[in-house]
């Protein structure tokens, strides 16, 4: 699986753009805010329709434009994709595949296959659940089109419940319809739980391994997952908690307040860990991801790394960078110092300056 090309109109500082990447490594390199990480935003984009920074429609279009539009071309054994992305200001974006128009993300995740890996997610096991919430439901997406199918029924019912509990101060008698919803809210969060488990340890096994050569075999980690409830007691919870959930106006039992554990010989690094730590274990839990993406789609992800390796130290870049010989990998960089000292292979070098990328080998 290889990105073969990109075309941008009005993305970002992009007013025009057009590149074709070396099927192993690019490297985009120039000073802060000229426009590297935005093409791998585009990326990203294409492969899961939103954006790594959570960012809207509206706040990736060039400022002066009412619309925008990115073309990737993609490779997958002897298949060729283009993938057409037409974002607006004041409308829902438009999406197609060899032309032929989509009305589901669904129906494009799975083409690419990608793992983002930028200088927060280092952070990812020190900060608060809700951003190792999104790790889980960044990859599962990718990889199970049924697991996206039910996150997305599960939040949407979330949000009518919640909105239902507001409502329900002003109308005390819709109270007996919270059934209705708290039915459906069980049945997809069960599925999701569920998933979720079966994840979090195929992670664990594969993090526990990379994380002993990572530190010289000083360190075991374990990952675990710590669902909010059960998945066959979401239902009774939900009703146990209806009078809390009517007072507190949102609801207070499910997998939307999950999280990951993160242990070394036992000890809690999400709160006891030094930063070195706590980095080394993301670094760890980010490439057992890609392993796992692997495994699962028989077939390699591309790889995204923005400015990680300013981040790191040198033995922690030198088995990043050896670890990812094999896939088609786009590294954004202020120098290309790093490399030169890790005789890393430098395939195509593209200097990036004000929204001008030019071509240097």
């Amino acid at each position: 699986m290889i990105v073969k090309s990109l075309e941008l109109e009005n993305f970002r500082n992009y007013h025009t753009l057009y590149v074709e990447f070396d099927k192993n490594t690019n490297i985009f390199y120039g000073d802060n805010a000229q426009g590297k990480t935005n093409i791998l935003e585009a990326v990203y984009l294409s492969g899961t329709t939103k954006s790594h920074k959570g960012s809207k429609d509206r706040e990736m279009i060039f400022f002066s434009s009412e619309e925008s539009h990115v073309r990737t071309f993609v490779q997958k054994g002897n298949i060729q994709y283009k993938i057409d992305l037409h974002l607006k200001k004041n409308r829902t974006k438009g999406v197609a595949v060899n032309g032929i128009p989509i009305k589901k993300a669904s129906e494009l995740f799975g083409i690419i296959n990608m793992v983002f890996f930028s200088p927060e997610d280092l952070n990812i096991i020190k900060n608060g659940p809700a951003e190792r919430r999104r790790f889980l439901d960044m990859e599962l997406c990718q990889l199970d089109k049924i697991y996206l199918h039910n996150l997305s029924c599960y939040n949407k019912i979330v949000n009518q419940r919640n909105k239902l509990l507001k409502d329900i101060a002003f109308h005390p008698e819709w109270e007996d319809t919270l059934d209705v919803w708290d039915m459906q809210l069980a049945g997809y969060g069960a599925k999701i739980i569920k998933r979720r488990a079966i994840f979090a340890e195929q992670m664990n096994v594969l993090s526990g391994e990379i994380h002993e050569k990572l530190t010289g075999g000083k360190e075991h980690l374990s990952i675990g997952y710590e669902p909010n409830i059960q998945a066959d007691r979401l239902y009774e919870q939900l009703k146990r908690d209806r009078e809390k959930d009517m007072r507190s106006k949102t609801t207070s039992s499910g997998p939307h307040r999950d999280d990951l554990s993160f242990r070394v010989h036992g000890i809690d690094i999400r709160k006891y860990g030094s930063q070195g730590q706590q980095r080394t274990s993301a670094l760890s839990l980010k490439l057992s991801e890609i392993e796992l993406v692997k495994k699962i789609i028989k077939d390699t992800p591309i790889l995204l790394l923005d400015d990680v390796l300013s981040e790191l130290d040198a033995n922690r870049q030198n088995y990043l960078l050896n670890s990812i010989h094999d896939i088609q990998t786009f590294i954004t960089c202020t120098g290309l110092d790093e490399f030169v000292n890790n005789r890393f292979p430098i395939n195509r070098i593209f200097r990036v300056e004000n929204g001008t990328v030019t071509t240097e080998n």
